[in-house]
């Protein structure tokens, strides 16, 4: 018995030996059309300079999604855009924030999304900051004092260092002083908010309603210079979003009775209701057409920079990957299918439509590769939840080469990912889907739905890896003889129920988003 066991391993041994000494042409060819040839940064100047941020409704999503289609049909691959609902229609325009006193200063800030147009003459108006009230009937009773005001809604920062900036440069006793003193103070404007009876998601509509002028806020993300940057609560008057620096130099004038006073010129363009559409693109299964692998990044993103990085390299990453396929391996056995999706950051709307839309596909899926977390290299692959996923996930990064490769943590059978992007939608679906998910570069202080997620933060290394791997794995799912299994392993026991956690439910899109 132990004579068998050991020949059983020497013929294991020395088989794969062979196998790792065989060059497989078509991964060479991969790994050398990528360095020799790359068009990633080309790809990231077009999108995230040329046409910019991709606001789901704006002009420039549209435009991106005919951009997209252009690259693929000049690349000899079928391609075109797929509508899956509406949504209300908005074009940024131009925000001018400037102080006009006690002294003369223009303003870091933007408009924040789905904000109606000032006049082109704007607003100018004394800025005020929330006050401490008792409750909401001492709210209430303050309410008429915005009347013609801009009302200051978010708290003051006592610093604006990341923290990593002072465990660099401060003593151990004014980092602990400065993180309590903070707590405090975060701790004290929730209750703040609280108080006036409203959320801060309410809490803007209700000034609004009592006349003020106009909401001013600073949503700091905790690095220098970075705010982040979403969508207006109020339906007529401005919102803007100013960075830390200045609102705190706001903030702090009002509080000592040297009134500020802000001239807003924040022009927009409402579009009423426009389609929405994916992206998709396909190679054909010269074997299995049927059978699909699938290439997955949102398209949209929102708009207080670029979206370079959320998700403007997941995107660069799936279309160089189909770029290199076409060239290097133009008749795979199964079908490789590319998804552009829209509106992931309303609620993965545009994955969720493509799924509910086409279960002919999703019922034959042999694998979803998804990439949407910034602009790093590929480090964590989760089987999620799917009890065999080693096994062909194994096959396929094996021949990864090994500087790639060797970055990457492995997690089986993993749990299945209920959210966070759009692998998700296929995931609750029963397909077998999975994030590349990759290191940080500080993404979620710098870049992720911030005003400084721009071309100059991608890291092209990086991103030319993705590509690279992104591409064999397309390969090697498309060569595998098996159908991949989607049987699904025990989940974990739910610490509050007792129970077995349940597997995600598949779940409708919004298809008709911003009108109310």
């Amino acid at each position: 018995m132990k004579l068998r066991i050991y020949l059983f391993n020497a013929f294991l041994i020395t088989s794969l030996s062979v196998f790792a000494q065989t060059k497989n042409p078509i991964i060479d060819q991969i790994v050398k059309e990528e360095k020799e040839n790359s068009q990633l940064k080309m790809l990231a100047h077009e999108l995230t300079d040329f046409i910019g941020p991709r606001l789901v409704g704006s002009p420039q999503m549209k435009q991106a999604n005919d951009w997209a289609v252009k690259k693929y049909t000049d690349w000899g691959i079928n391609a075109k855009n797929e509508k899956w609902g509406e949504w209300r229609g908005w074009q940024r325009g131009i925000t001018h924030i400037d102080m006009v006193s006690p002294r003369v200063k223009s303003l870091e800030g933007t408009q924040l999304a789905w904000n109606p147009s000032t006049s082109s003459k704007g607003v100018t108006a004394e800025v005020i900051i929330l006050p401490d009230l008792a409750d909401s009937t001492a709210f209430s009773n303050w309410l008429p004092n915005v009347k013609g005001k801009l009302v200051m809604v978010s708290m003051l920062q006592p610093t604006g260092r990341p923290d990593d900036n002072w465990e660099t440069f401060g003593t151990k006793e004014s980092i602990e002083k400065m993180k309590t003193e903070r707590a405090e103070m975060t701790k004290a404007w929730a209750n703040r908010i609280r108080k006036t009876g409203f959320t801060s998601r309410t809490l803007p509509l209700a000034l609004e309603n009592a006349g003020a002028a106009g909401v001013v806020t600073s949503y700091w993300s905790a690095g220098f210079g970075v705010n982040k940057i979403f969508s207006a609560y109020t339906k007529k008057i401005p919102s803007v979003d100013i960075s830390l620096e200045d609102y705190g130099m706001l903030y702090r004038l009002a509080e000592s009775g040297n009134t500020p006073k802000l001239k807003i010129v924040a022009e927009s363009k409402e579009m009423g209701k426009v389609p929405v559409f994916n992206t998709i693109a396909e190679i054909k299964g010269s074997e299995k057409p049927d059978e699909y692998v699938i290439l997955s990044a949102h398209f949209d993103s929102w708009d207080g920079a670029s979206g370079a990085t959320d998700n403007g390299t997941g995107t660069i990453t799936m279309m160089e990957a189909m770029r290199i396929l076409k060239k290097v391996y133009p008749n795979p056995k199964r079908t490789i299918l590319v998804g552009h999706w829209g509106s992931e950051e309303q609620g993965l709307n545009g994955s969720r439509a493509f799924v509910e839309d086409h279960p002919e596909i999703v019922k034959n899926i042999q694998a979803v590769f998804n990439q949407d977390n910034g602009t790093g290299r590929v480090v964590d692959l989760s089987g999620q939840g799917f009890l065999n996923a080693y096994d062909y996930l194994g096959r396929w990064l094996y021949p990864v080469p090994t500087e790639i490769k060797n970055q990457i943590k492995t997690n089986f059978p993993g749990t299945p990912g209920g959210g966070g992007s759009d692998y998700a939608s296929f995931v609750a679906a029963g397909a077998p889907a999975f994030s590349l998910s990759s290191t940080s570069w500080a993404y979620g202080n710098y870049t992720w739905h911030t005003n400084r997620d721009t071309y100059d933060k991608i890291v092209f290394d990086d991103v030319q890896s993705n590509a690279i791997l992104t591409a064999i794995l397309a390969y090697m799912a498309s060569e595998d003889p098996e159908k991949t299994s989607n049987v699904k392993s025990i989940l974990p026991m739910d610490n509050r129920t007792g129970k077995p956690s349940a597997w995600p439910v598949q779940r409708s899109p919004t298809r008709l988003g911003g009108m109310d």
